[in-house]
């Protein structure tokens, strides 16, 4: 870090209400971050509008999507949606992180409570998590029987390919971090007040389970290989990054009108 030149450019952004904000907002003064930061934020705004037009794109013409992210607890799933959606109509999109099954969820068809959260048209639906807690978070934990995660891994093609085929648009992410950034976010969460909240009794265990989340997770990129919806995965270990690349996914897989007015 103490290596980096600040060239004329980067001098420019530092020189502005937004760089010296981002230079003075951690300690130590970071010049390189901070001039990165302000990129960052540049290219975000733009990345808004364009998602501003895809969901216009939606609305007029009665589309119906649905976005899912997975990872890793603290992969920064959340954060991403979130900066996806901050521009957004937010009459046309909602986002979805379900609670555990209820008793009457439990007695259900595993993928009823989630198909009742659909987009009607003209709709975005964020799924943070989604049905494939059955495929990695739910058998880790023993959450579920063997043979719950056997009917799912037999039927979660065939459920995307229905859905597919039903005219809903369907864009998968998964965020994936190392165990060491992991950790990092686990203190980081931690010693936050404000964030304290987000650790539950599941994130407590995931550095122990770390390996057993890496064995279902593969046979989850296994399996769903054969079916309609690939994966993209999102290195996620900088989160600034990772939205940029998870908003450009988006934006690949929804043939929106590049064109149009908004």
């Amino acid at each position: 870090m103490h290596n980096y030149e600040l060239t004329e450019d980067g001098a420019k952004i530092l020189n502005t209400n937004k760089g010296l904000t981002a230079l003075l907002l951690k300690e130590p003064y970071n010049l390189e971050k901070a001039v990165r930061y302000v990129n960052y934020e540049k290219r975000l705004k733009k990345l808004q509008v364009e998602l501003i037009r895809m969901q216009s794109w939606a609305i007029q013409n009665n589309e119906r999507i649905i976005v899912i992210f997975e990872g890793r607890d603290a992969a920064g799933k959340g954060g991403a949606i979130r900066r996806i959606t901050e521009r957004m109509n937010p009459r046309h999109f909602r986002i979805i992180a379900l609670p555990k099954p209820s008793e009457d969820e439990q007695s259900q068809w595993y993928f009823q409570r989630y198909v009742e959260k659909f987009p009607k048209a003209g709709e975005i639906v964020f799924f943070d998590r989604s049905w494939y807690n059955r495929a990695v978070v739910e058998p880790v934990n023993e959450f579920c029987t063997q043979g719950d995660y056997k009917v799912f891994m037999n039927q979660v093609n065939e459920f995307e390919r229905m859905i597919s085929e039903s005219g809903i648009r369907v864009v998968k992410m998964y965020m994936s971090i190392s165990k060491k950034e992991q950790a990092k976010r686990f203190r980081e969460i931690k010693s936050d007040p404000l964030k304290q909240w987000k650790m539950t009794a599941v994130d407590e265990k995931a550095q122990l389970l770390w390996d057993k989340y890496t064995e279902y997770k593969n046979k989850m990129f296994e399996k769903t290989k054969e079916g309609p919806v690939k994966w993209k995965i999102i290195k996620a270990n900088r989160k600034t990054f990772a939205r940029v690349d998870a908003i450009n996914h988006i934006l690949k897989n929804i043939p929106y009108d590049k064109n149009l007015a908004i």
